[in-house]
């Protein structure tokens, strides 16, 4: 038999290829006929904002659920976005590990108050948080409201509170709510941006 060297090589890569094919069970209808579904393909893709830090990166979170009004979804995949301008889909490892910290049992999920002297917290709902937020800023500005300084100029000053803005949010909602903490007399106004 007559078998030049790249003959040689052609004979010895197909039988490497096929033993190995073999040796691992590979059977090309069993390979067909399961084909594995994409995990995202029939998932609901929401954006949103990272919470961890002031930097602001883009996610796509992935959820998985009818659609009925009273069926919650069940959140599954947690990626950075890759059209957003600030992170271009890239994580730090505390918005990679964001899926543990959504199912985390410690997680707060809704409104706890404490009552002056008590040791433990209550439940409440968001209405009455709110309520109770309005109702205390309220109260505070009344009492500290500065009209007018020493020499009789209209200042509208309301020293005792402060405000600390998020830095992920929009320019339009930062001037929203540099409007509204100016609107109240507030002069301790900051962003996290810059902390």
């Amino acid at each position: 038999m007559n078998v030049s060297r790249r003959k040689f090589f052609k004979i010895c890569a197909g039988g490497m290829a096929g033993t190995t094919v073999a040796a691992l069970g590979f059977m090309p209808a069993t390979a067909i006929a399961n084909v594995r579904e994409y995990k995202l393909l029939s998932s609901k893709e929401t954006r949103n904002t990272c919470t961890y830090c002031s930097v602001g990166c883009g996610l796509l979170i992935y959820s998985m659920g009818d659609g009925a009004m009273n069926a919650k979804s069940a959140i599954f995949h947690v990626e950075g976005d890759s059209d957003h301008p600030v992170n271009r889909g890239a994580l730090c490892p505390k918005g990679a590990g964001l899926l543990d910290y959504i199912h985390s049992e410690n997680r707060l999920r809704y409104p706890e108050y404490r009552a002056p002297g008590s040791n433990k917290w209550e439940r409440i709902s968001w209405n009455d948080a709110f309520t109770r937020i309005a109702r205390l800023m309220k109260n505070d500005r009344d009492a500290n409201f500065i009209e007018k300084n020493e020499q009789g100029t209209t200042v509208n000053r309301w020293l005792s509170t402060g405000m600390l803005c998020a830095s992920a949010a929009s320019n339009e909602t930062g001037m929203l709510t540099q409007k509204f903490a100016r609107s109240l007399g507030m002069l301790a106004v900051d962003n996290q941006a810059r902390v």
